[in-house]
């Protein structure tokens, strides 16, 4: 049976729901999923467990993580810099795993061999395709990708494929506007994964300049920068959260410091 654990009295309803076989609880996300688990956990005298991520490492305050650390069996985590985050705060450090994630490869499009057209950014008719996935919400700081494409000489020609929905949507398209670059960007909104391995395949190059947002929300390890890779295509990133952990600066793709807004269209 479901139980919508958004609901109020959420941990005791979960502890009635559960089957009396049960011996074990496994939740993901350290937040609410693990508040619900561990006390429903407490309360059917059960083992418990989670994984953590990444907003969910760095937005939870530190004297909670402590206590679940203290009360869960293990924890997994899928970066080094969570891991050793959640170690810092472990009273019995070996409760916290590191087990990166990946892709399935079975269930995408082979990686792209063929050679890309050696676009230079002077045909006016045959522009680099630039290309940037992601939610738009604060942490992928889009909007200093676009101030960075407004630094790039007026005479250098290229065209921005943004995908991906999210509240700040409308202020990114806004501005493009603003910045006089409105009509070499085209924001897509979330679009099926088949679009985007497409888009992936037609791309020069892959942008995704993250950063920490106000709140201690940042990217762990994002997937559409290995979905990226996977398709053969060159990446820039900025050196935040575990993308460093993916990305050899300069030797599989370019990395530029988080807020560098000259940096990244120096990398571009």
């Amino acid at each position: 049976r479901t139980v919508n654990l958004d609901k109020p009295f959420r941990r005791c309803v979960l502890a009635a729901e559960l089957p009396q076989s049960l011996q074990w609880l496994h939740c993901h996300f350290l937040r609410t999923p693990a508040s619900v688990t561990r006390y429903a956990a407490i309360m059917r005298g059960l083992a418990w467990s989670g994984s953590a991520h990444a907003k969910d490492i760095w937005t939870t305050p530190d004297w909670e993580i402590a206590e679940k650390l203290a009360d869960c069996r293990f924890l997994v985590t899928c970066t080094e810099v969570g891991w050793r985050k959640l170690q810092s705060l472990a009273s019995d450090k070996a409760r916290v795993e590191l087990l990166y994630h990946g892709l399935d490869f079975a269930h995408l499009p082979p990686a792209n061999t063929a050679e890309r057209p050696p676009r230079r950014g002077s045909d006016p008719n045959d522009p680099v395709q630039l290309l940037s996935v992601g939610r738009c919400v604060e942490k992928k700081g889009f909007d200093d990708l676009l101030r960075a494409l407004a630094l790039l000489p007026k005479d250098l020609h290229w065209r921005l494929l943004q995908i991906g929905g999210g509240p700040l949507r409308p202020q990114l398209m806004a501005l493009a506007k603003e910045l006089g670059i409105e009509e070499r960007c085209r924001f897509q909104g979330a679009r099926p994964q088949e679009d985007v391995f497409a888009a992936y395949r037609s791309a020069d190059l892959f942008a995704l300049t993250a950063r920490v947002a106000e709140d201690g929300d940042r990217d762990g390890l994002p997937n559409v920068l290995m979905e990226a890779q996977s398709q053969g295509l060159a990446c820039l990133a900025t050196r935040v959260g575990a993308i460093e952990e993916l990305i050899e600066d300069g030797a599989s793709g370019v990395l530029t410091q988080s807020g560098d807004i000259g940096a990244k269209a120096v990398g571009l």
